[in-house]
């Protein structure tokens, strides 16, 4: 692994988002096509800011996939996944070769089954992903299910996963924030090949020095990340705060 140290998270995301520019034009290159997983949520707003100014990535042979969506919320909300890559990202760039978002608002089972159809016909190049306060990697809260293979799963968020997106803005109160979601797996994240995750703000320090440093466990499920050839985090003064020198220095 790979930490990236930056001073905030403006600098975090011009880093992180010009690093997912290269890999993806190299790609689409050695390819003929970069297959993308996007995240979303407050930690990604400046790497996405980037990404959309990368001048030389030819959109149109760029598919993209995205992470997770809360099943029963209306693409409406605020807090929609879907909305949020569609008024970021998908409105701002020229047609992609095919996005594939997350529908909450299907039959979660018949929804995973799709998805799950689509993506193992597409080995994703590049993945961007951040960490929850928990420790969570898209919406896989601990502990997390480390051994599914399938793609797509419904998943239940606990109770600092609702608090966080809570917090965050998202929602008016903690029970308005659903209590399942549909997620990209653990196991289909980590087969992405390269992956870059961003990490911004002081209230991810304590998940950043636990997933980079504790044995990795599925009570800290983005600790997984640690046995990937290809990711490199991205960390403001804040997120690294609680980061040991040995590691720091090891980097």
């Amino acid at each position: 692994m790979e930490i990236i140290l930056t001073k905030d998270p403006v600098e975090l995301g011009k880093s992180a988002g010009s690093a997912a520019g290269e890999l993806i034009i190299n790609a689409i290159e050695q390819s003929g096509q970069a297959n993308i997983i996007l995240a979303t949520g407050a930690s990604q707003f400046e790497t996405l800011k980037q990404l959309i100014l990368e001048k030389d990535i030819d959109w149109s042979k760029v598919v993209m996939f995205h992470l997770d969506e809360y099943i029963g919320l209306p693409e409406s909300s605020d807090a929609s996944f879907r909305k949020y890559l569609k008024e970021r990202f998908l409105d701002k760039v020229p047609s992609l070769k095919a996005t594939y978002l997350v529908n909450g608002e299907n039959d979660p089972v018949r929804e995973c089954n799709r998805l799950n159809s689509i993506i193992e016909l597409h080995p994703i190049d590049v993945a961007l992903v951040g960490i929850g306060e928990n420790g969570h990697l898209a919406f896989n809260d601990p502990p997390a299910d480390f051994d599914t293979k399938e793609p797509y799963i419904i998943v239940e968020l606990e109770e600092q996963c609702r608090t966080q997106q809570f917090n965050e803005g998202w929602f008016e109160s903690v029970s308005d924030v659903p209590t399942k979601a549909i997620s990209m797996s653990i196991s289909q994240i980590c087969k992405s090949k390269y992956i870059i995750c961003s990490v911004p703000d002081s209230r991810k320090a304590k998940a950043v020095k636990d997933c980079l440093e504790e044995p990795v466990s599925n009570l800290f499920p983005a600790s997984i990340l640690q046995l990937h050839p290809n990711c490199t985090y991205y960390l403001d003064k804040n997120s690294s705060a609680l980061l040991s020198s040995d590691l720091i220095l090891k980097n």
